[in-house]
């Protein structure tokens, strides 16, 4: 059947079905369709739409249920017109029907009306599901609406056309219609309440993003309140959101950990960790893909569209709507580019900070359960790097990836669109690109020689103090700058590289045009080069340069990536195999009972105990420990928390409990002392507490947790023998709190032995007898006959009141868990064991707590972030690090650069604006040439050599000053300040001046001139542009300096956070037995997760803020488009087209070049930070000048070894009182003195008195007649000699341990570790003197580092000895070795010994007893025993008489 359609305009034509007519739309001055066309096709495009989305989006909201939103008005007022919007259609079809009238009048009213109940439907199951506000509905209404704007136009002309006849009933309908989707659109921009029992409504700070509405969410709206808060005053972290569900740990680790944690069985089964991320990340992540596909479709519009305008101003018959148009149509594609391509950005970053969160995360449970052997195999460094590095390794693949498909397919749409515009000669321009990409393609220098250097920057932070004291700083500054030469070496040949990619960047699109256009004019004559195809290529080309220049970035950044990816694989399959130390041991504990284990060094006792703790891998049978366990290690391990958190240790709070625990373990004078009590904040290490303090805090923890199984790695050598006796009786002993529990005690302490119920001798790994002190004795084997021995040798000596060592047996296991991180001395401020209080105590100890207010008293610095504007110094100083003649240089250049390449782009347009003349352009070949001759000269090729040169000079200066001042600041600053903070500006911020500096620079300048040019550009095409360009420009600059107050705050707030992940993690790591043994995982796990979680809260608003700047400066740039565009329509016949086309495309690059710049000037301005933070250290306080020519001693001095202190005192800071006061003693050449005193008496600071390590507050210490004070620092300190408490050892070979400015023959070092008893030991190593000491020596056990301390001395021989309580870690036998050594080779020489076992020093020639910083007693130890004072009694609690 056939159907007449009368279109009702009047002109009666038939047609066969629908169509478009497009003299009515087209062609003519007044465009509208056709009826037929209005109400199918506009019908129904929304219906498609909505029944297209429909069944992804309902799987979508099943499966993500954000819980029930209950009814409110805004949702009954939706729900209400939908249901109306749907009577109206079929209102309208009941018409139809009564009306007979043709069938389209019938489908469309009834698609309509099932699409409108559909949409009722969505509106409800949405709010069953907790969406707030819906996209998918919005869009609907949208379309919906713009379809029904089209068809009311029309109507209204119809209308207002007199002669036609109107369908009122229709007309009613309609406008109804049009109404109600008018107000629904409204509706929908406003989000509905959040849903009853989400996580929002309890949270104080909750994430505004899920509660905004759909268009604030695609503009990134809802981050605005924030910016204005930012932009008001500088944000502190409260001011942050708390981070979205799905973003925080506990949302996205556990289930990663289960699956990349490899249990040991499934060894073989490797877990593709690619695998296990993309089933995390991937459907999240898909997103992406759609968004980036349609946002490159997109790109092509606007070459396209160019096209077309440039049609239309040479076509002068075309009407003018045409052009507005045009125009429009411009605008709409770039804001939907604009909107779709920040989505995927966003996607791509959440995605990222998801997976640094998971990685974190992961990396972190697997540091608590990997097994020591598995540790030794990556450094702390390593696991750290995996963390920061590798971490952000996969957070920048996450915004790349989705270019390995995106690039080709952008070069294909690209290479197409140019052949369909210049045909063949197209290829000439494309092998041009072929040609320049491999030169980009350069990889990135391996990060080798960065980990060594913040490996040793590492050790040489935590063996600080040692460094001072043997004035080793210039020997250690050589080596870092060994490495770092090596570093910056790889970085110039790097930079060289990258200048040469940079030239070919800079000139590689115009190279390619020039290499196109030339072919395209001379393959023919005929060929001419006219404004469309000229400027559409260029648009086109400038496309092609951005995915040819990502993908060599891409595929680097993928290759990083898989390298990472194995990295951290060979991390999470960490395994556990070691030699067993133990043989065979068969022995069973009954309950309740004490047990002690003894013997000699390096025999297993500590294994034995770690056995038990299941910490060594068994070989073979089982170890059953019933019940809990509590365990005290060797080292004691503290934590950067207050006193009273770390003996709690995340038990509950018992008050009682507590009060007797802290008094059992004799805490109670230390808690006086401390400045704040037990909330006194400890430093990370346990900086500000001695080593005797620490162990009894570590007691404390374990007698606190009350479990059924206490293991003791002897805990008594590290404090003073009264302390000793009290912790034993009070605690371990008989009649202890502990005497119901199951014990067992390594010990060296004879005198404890016959109060045990069992002892257990081990040698070499086996028990070798075990019983009662009673039956060994009776068994008489070879520790009864040890035992008489020393029992014998104790007698005696006690009776001529001079004793021998109480510590029978030194306990050490090299190859163990427990001393794995042996580094307490790093930045300790204590020194001896009980005695050197650190500063801050002793010296508030005076003060007795009265003016120390609760709680105010902090010890370690938290890294602070600056607030406010990077201050223009900072570049000065930047450009002064560089030279600032290179920096002015640098900056010519690129201006030369820039006119160059405008100059070129003019004289194009001039060209193609030749007239042509039959056929073909007159002066082609000089018009070549020039354009040639001023492209060629844009790149100029000094140009990125000069700046890339300049960064490195910047890189070595900085770093050098850096290191300098680090090295030159004094003791304090170390303590104050912990060591992540140190490394941070060691790796990270170092890092950044090295690597990211100089291109931001680099591209921050050359988008500036960009910008600067293409504004010229378009004013001198059209210069009424010059009414716009101005406020938008200060629009532009609003909302950049909006944007980045609250940016780099964010950025620092975000960098502050991150140090404290670090620092946790180190300490975690340290600490992981006791954690391990007291089951506290869980708690740890969870408090690094809201350290991760706290560092991602100031992170994601910062990615936010870089979208909502983006969408708003791009819309800027978009008006820019626009306005370019339609100056051009309104002027079109006084402007050529070639001129049209110039202006367009600049303002078409416009765009991408203003988000650069804006994202350069923030980079630059958040990573100038570095610089800010590396000098921030130069300007500290330093210690006195290293060595002074003047005064310099001569080089025999000092030759008596005489030392006097005059009226000396010493205090720790400025606000303290005296430590010393006071101290008068003469020290004649050749004494041995002895040093005595309770804890805290001022020992220890006598001996950094003597070095200098804090200077004098009054009187002086003469030497030789020399006052100390008045010499440089070095030249004091390489004459006296110290043999420290904590033996610290650094990595390298051992000969370097011992002579590291290689001074000494290897014969001297031999005849040295002879007499130090070492001989026997080196000549069996493989390496001899070139045997590799691990880090902080862990490979030797502890007696053996004190050894090589005292060859050290030994290689030293000057004339002052300082002894630190140097034998605490050694057997008898050794000490007895060590104290003959020290007194044959020692003989002439001056001798002070600070002692806690005063049997050592009974042979001295004098004692000095100290008491809060005076000297109360001095004189021959016989002498003061009769006086019976302060030394008489500390005797008689050391069982001396």
């Amino acid at each position: 059947m056939k159907v007449n359609v009368t279109t009702d305009s009047g002109e009666g034509k038939v047609g066969l079905g629908c169509g478009l007519d497009w003299n009515l739309t087209w062609h003519t001055e007044n465009p509208d369709f056709t009826q037929c066309f209005q109400n199918t096709v506009l019908v129904w495009i929304p219906c498609i739409y909505l029944w297209a989305c429909f069944p992804v989006y309902f799987l979508y909201l099943r499966c993500h249920d954000r819980g029930y939103i209950q009814m409110s008005n805004l949702n009954k007022a939706k729900t209400a017109l939908g249901l109306i919007l749907w009577i109206v259609c079929w209102a309208d079809l009941f018409y139809s029907f009564w009306e007979r009238s043709q069938n389209f009048f019938l489908i469309s009213p009834t698609v309509l009306g099932i699409t409108m109940l559909l949409a009722t439907f969505l509106i409800q199951y949405e709010r069953m599901k907790g969406v707030q506000s819906s996209g998918v509905m919005t869009i609907f209404w949208l379309i919906s609406l713009l379809c029904a704007t089209v068809i009311f136009r029309s109507k209204i002309i119809l209308a207002l056309n007199m002669g036609a006849e109107v369908d009122a009933f229709r007309y009613v309908t309609f406008c109804t219609y049009f109404i109600l989707l008018l107000v629904q659109l409204i509706l929908c921009c406003f989000p509905e309440q959040p849903p009853l029992f989400s996580e929002t409504v309890n949270d104080p700070k909750p994430c505004p993003e899920f509660s905004a509405s759909f268009l604030s969410r695609i503009t990134f709206w809802w981050i605005t309140g924030l910016m204005i808060q930012g932009y008001r005053r500088p944000l502190e972290a409260k001011d942050l959101w708390s981070l979205n569900k799905e973003d925080t740990s506990e949302e996205i680790v556990p289930g990663l950990a289960e699956a990349l944690i490899i249990k040991p069985s499934q060894k073989n089964y490797e877990a593709s960790l690619f695998k296990v991320l993309y089933k995390t990340f991937g459907p999240y992540f898909l997103m992406s893909f759609l968004f980036k596909a349609a946002h490159d479709l997109l790109m092509f519009t606007g070459p396209e569209i160019l096209k077309l305008l440039i049609n239309f101003v040479n076509d002068k018959h075309a009407p003018n709507w045409q052009g507005y148009f045009y125009t429009g149509l411009l605008f709409v594609c770039a804001c939907l580019q604009t909107l779709i391509l920040h989505q995927y950005f966003h996607i791509c970053f959440v995605t990222g900070m998801r997976l640094k969160t998971a990685i974190v995360g992961v990396i972190y449970r697997k540091a608590l359960v990997i097994t020591n052997s598995a540790r030794k195999t990556s450094t702390v460094g390593e696991i750290v790097n995996l963390m920061s590095v590798d971490a952000q390794r996969f957070m920048d693949l996450a915004t790349y990836i989705n270019m390995i498909w995106s690039a080709p397919l952008q070069v294909i749409l690209a290479l197409y669109l140019l052949w369909r515009n210049l045909g063949p000669s197209v290829l000439a321009g494309v092998a041009v690109m072929i040609l320049l990409v491999p030169i980009n393609a350069v990889m990135k220098a391996q990060m080798k020689s960065k980990d060594n250097r913040i490996k040793l920057m590492n050790e040489i932070l935590n063996g600080i103090k040692v460094l001072k004291l043997y004035a080793w700083e210039l020997a250690f500054r050589e080596k870092v700058l060994e490495i770092r030469q090596k570093e910056l070496k790889v970085l110039k040949k790097s930079a060289y590289l990258a200048a040469m990619a940079t030239f070919t960047w800079v000139c590689a699109p115009f190279l390619v045009a020039l290499s196109t256009f030339a072919v395209y004019v001379k393959i023919d004559k005929n060929n001419v080069l006219d404004a469309q195809k000229a400027f559409v290529s260029l648009a086109l080309f400038n496309i092609l340069r951005f995915p040819l220049n990502m993908l060599p970035m891409v595929i680097s950044s993928i290759v990083e990536a898989s390298v990472s990816l194995k990295r951290l694989r060979v991390f999470l399959s960490h395994e556990e195999l070691d030699p067993d130390s133990i043989i065979s041991i068969n022995f069973t504990v009954p309950e309740g009972s004490l047990i002690a284990v003894v013997g000699q060094v390096g025999c297993g006792k500590s294994s034995l105990l770690s056995a038990l703790l299941g910490e060594m891998d068994k070989k073979e049978g089982h170890v059953v420990v019933k019940g809990s366990v509590a365990y005290v290690p060797q080292q004691a391990w503290v934590q950067n928390a207050t006193l009273k958190e770390n003996i709690i240790f995340g038990r509950e709070m018992n008050e009682s409990r507590y009060k007797r625990v802290i008094e059992a373990c004799a805490l109670l004078p230390d808690i006086e002392i401390l400045p704040t009590g037990d909330r006194t904040e400890i430093g990370e290490k346990g900086v500000n507490l001695s080593g005797g303090q620490k162990q009894r805090v570590s007691l404390a923890r374990a007698v606190y947790c009350n479990a059924d199984v206490y293991l003791f790695d002897d805990p008594l050598s590290a404090v003073d023998a009264h302390v000793g006796k009290h912790i034993f009786e009070k605690v371990i002993g008989p009649k202890g709190i502990l005497k119901n529990k199951t014990r067992v005690l390594v010990t060296h302490a004879v005198n404890y032995l016959p109060q045990m119920d069992t002892i257990l001798v081990m040698s070499d790994g086996e028990i070798s007898e075990m019983g009662s002190y009673q039956e060994l004795l009776k068994q008489d084997g070879a520790f009864a006959e040890f035992l008489r021995t020393y029992a014998n040798a104790e007698q005696s000596m006690e009776n001529s009141g001079n004793l021998f060592v109480k510590q029978t047996l030194g306990l050490y296991f090299p190859r163990l868990k427990i001393s794995i991180f042996n580094r307490q001395l790093s930045n300790s401020s204590t020194y001896s064991r009980e005695t050197g209080k650190s500063q801050h105590q002793s010296s508030t100890a005076e003060l007795q707590k009265p003016l120390a207010e609760k709680n105010s008293w902090k010890l370690t610095e938290a890294d602070t972030a600056k607030t406010g504007r990077v201050k223009a110094t900072v570049y000065w100083d930047y450009m002064k690090a560089i030279g600032l003649f290179i920096s002015f240089l640098s900056i010519f250049l690129f201006m030369c650069n820039h006119v160059a390449s405008l100059a070129s782009n003019y004289w194009l347009s001039l060209w193609t604006d030749d007239p042509v003349i039959n056929g073909t352009q007159q002066y082609t070949n000089v018009r070549l040439g020039v354009y040639g001759a001023l492209g060629i000269s844009q790149g100029l090729p000094g140009l990125p050599i000069v700046l890339l040169a300049g960064g490195i000079f910047a890189s070595r200066h900085l770093h050098l000053n850096l290191l300098h001042n680090v090295l030159r600041s004094p003791m304090s600053f170390f303590e104050r300040t912990p060591s992540g903070n140190l490394v941070n500006r060691f790796s990270k911020e170092i890092d950044t001046i090295d690597s990211t500096i100089p291109p931001i620079i680099k591209m921050f300048m050359g988008s500036t001139f960009n910008v600067i040019g293409a504004c010229i550009i378009i004013l001198l095409a059209t210069p009424i542009a010059a009414v716009i360009i101005p406020p938008l420009g200060l629009v532009y600059l609003f909302v950049q300096r909006f944007y980045v107050a609250t940016s780099r705050q964010l950025k620092r707030l975000e960098s502050v956070s991150r140090s404290p992940v670090y620092s946790h993690f180190n300490e975690t790591l340290l600490g992981v037995s006791v954690i391990r043994a007291f089951e506290e995982q869980k708690r740890f796990i969870k408090q690094n997760d809201m350290k991760v979680d706290e560092n991602q809260k100031a992170y994601y608003p910062s990615i936010v803020a870089n979208r909502w700047l983006a969408v708003r400066l791009e819309y800027v740039g978009n008006c820019i488009v626009l306005f370019a565009a339609l100056f051009a329509v309104i002027a079109r016949n006084k402007l050529s087209p070639g001129l049209v086309g110039l202006s367009v495309s600049y303002s078409l690059q416009v765009i991408l070049l203003l988000n650069k710049k804006i994202r350069m000037s923030s980079e630059l301005e958040t990573n100038i930070v570095a610089v800010e933070r590396v000098k921030e250290y130069a300007e500290m306080e330093k210690e006195a000048e290293w060595s002074i020519e003047q005064t310099a001693p001569a080089s025999t001095w000092p030759e008596e070894g005489k030392v006097e202190f005059r009226g000396y005192g010493l205090r720790y800071r400025e606000d303290l009182d005296l430590v010393l006061k006071n101290i008068n003693v003469t020290i004649n050449g050749g004494e041995k003195i002895g040093i005595v005193g309770r804890t805290g008496a001022g020992k220890s600071s006598l001996t950094l008195g003597l070095f200098r390590i804090n200077e004098a507050a009054e009187g002086e210490i003469i030497i030789d007649g020399i006052n100390i004070a008045k010499i440089g620092l070095h030249d004091l300190r390489f004459k006296i000699t110290i043999i420290p408490q904590d033996p610290i050892l650094f990595s390298g070979s051992l000969r370097m341990n011992l002579d590291p400015f290689d001074q000494h023959s290897d014969e001297d070092i031999w005849r040295s570790l002879e007499l130090a008893h070492l001989k026997n030991f080196v000549s069996a190593l493989p390496d001899k003197l070139n045997h590799e000491c691990a880090e902080g020596g862990e490979n030797l056990s502890v007696g053996q580092r004190q050894l090589v301390c005292l060859a050290r001395a030994l290689l030293r021989k000057s004339k002052i000895l300082v002894l630190d309580e140097a034998t605490a870690a050694v057997d008898l036998e050794t000490d007895n070795l060590i104290q003959s050594t020290i007194k044959s080779q020692f003989e002439e020489c001056t001798v002070l010994t600070i002692a806690h076992r005063l049997n050592t020093i009974m042979d001295y020639t004098r004692v000095l007893v100290l008491d809060r910083g005076e000297v109360v007693e001095c004189g021959s130890p016989d002498s003061l025993l009769q006086e019976k004072g302060i030394f008489y009694s500390m005797a008689k609690d050391s069982g001396l008489v």
